[in-house]
C-alpha cells in the first residue's frame, strides 16, 4: 500500500525511522526500480544548525522544504551526487529526512547500468556491495536528480509504499559529514537497520 499524506505529515524523528523498512520506488524509463529503505537522517530546519534551513533559511534551493510533507526534496552535493529527502511536518515548517541508504528489490540490473554503466553480473563484488548504500549512490542508481525535486511522492512516479512485518533492530546514531554543524552534529538524528549489509557506515 501506497503512504499517503498523512504518514509524511508527522514528527520528523519518527518520520526518519518508521520509513527504515519501507519501499522506494521509482518508474522510469519503462522501468520499476525498488528498493527497502534501510538508513535515514532527520534534519529539524529551524533549530537544526545541520539543516539548510537552519535559522529560517529561504534560498531557491531550501524552498523546496517549506513546501508540502510528502514532497521530495533534491539537491546536488559536491558538485556531483544528488540526494534525496522526503520533506515532514506541516507545510511551512522546513524540516525532512535524508534516504541514505537502500536494498536493491527490483530491477537490480538496471540500476547497475545507471550507477556503473555495466550490468549486475558484470560488476565486482565490492560494485555489488556500493550500488545503493549512500545517498548519492542511490540516487545514481534510481536515476534520481534535480528533475525530481518537489515531485509529490503521494504520486505515481516515485513514491514509498510499506513493506513487509518484518522485525528488525534500529540503531540511533550521529550524523555524518556534518562537521560544521557545530553541537548538531551530535545529535543522534541517524537511524539504520542493524546488520543490514547496505548501511552506508557502521
Amino acid at each position: 500500500m501506497k503512504l499517503n499524506r498523512n504518514f509524511y505529515s508527522r514528527d520528523t524523528i519518527t518520520v526518519a525511522k518508521e520509513l527504515l523498512g519501507k519501499i522506494l520506488i521509482h518508474n522510469i524509463e519503462g522501468h520499476k526500480l525498488t528498493g527497502m529503505i534501510v538508513e535515514t537522517e532527520a534534519y529539524l530546519g529551524l533549530k537544526d544548525k545541520a539543516a539548510h534551513s537552519y535559522g529560517g533559511r529561504k534560498t531557491k534551493r531550501v524552498e523546496t522544504m517549506y513546501g508540502a510533507p510528502g514532497t521530495a526534496y533534491v539537491y546536488l552535493i559536491y558538485g556531483m551526487y544528488y540526494c534525496l529527502n522526503i520533506v515532514t511536518e506541516k507545510e511551512g515548517i522546513p524540516e525532512a529526512v535524508l534516504i541514505r541508504a537502500i536494498e536493491p528489490i527490483e530491477n537490480i540490473n538496471q540500476m547497475a547500468l545507471h550507477r556503473f554503466g555495466k550490468s549486475y553480473e558484470e560488476l565486482s563484488k565490492y560494485q555489488r556491495k556500493n550500488l545503493t548504500n549512500g545517498p548519492g549512490k542511490l540516487s545514481m542508481a534510481f536515476n534520481i536528480d534535480k528533475t525530481q525535486d518537489k515531485i509529490d511522492l503521494c504520486g505515481d512516479r516515485l513514491y514509498l509504499e510499506d513493506g513487509g512485518k518484518e522485525i528488525f533492530n534500529i540503531i540511533e546514531t550521529k550524523r555524518i559529514g556534518i562537521d560544521y554543524a557545530e553541537e548538531a552534529k551530535d545529535f543522534p538524528y541517524r537511524f539504520y537497520i542493524d546488520g543490514n549489509p547496505y548501511v552506508s557506515k557502521l
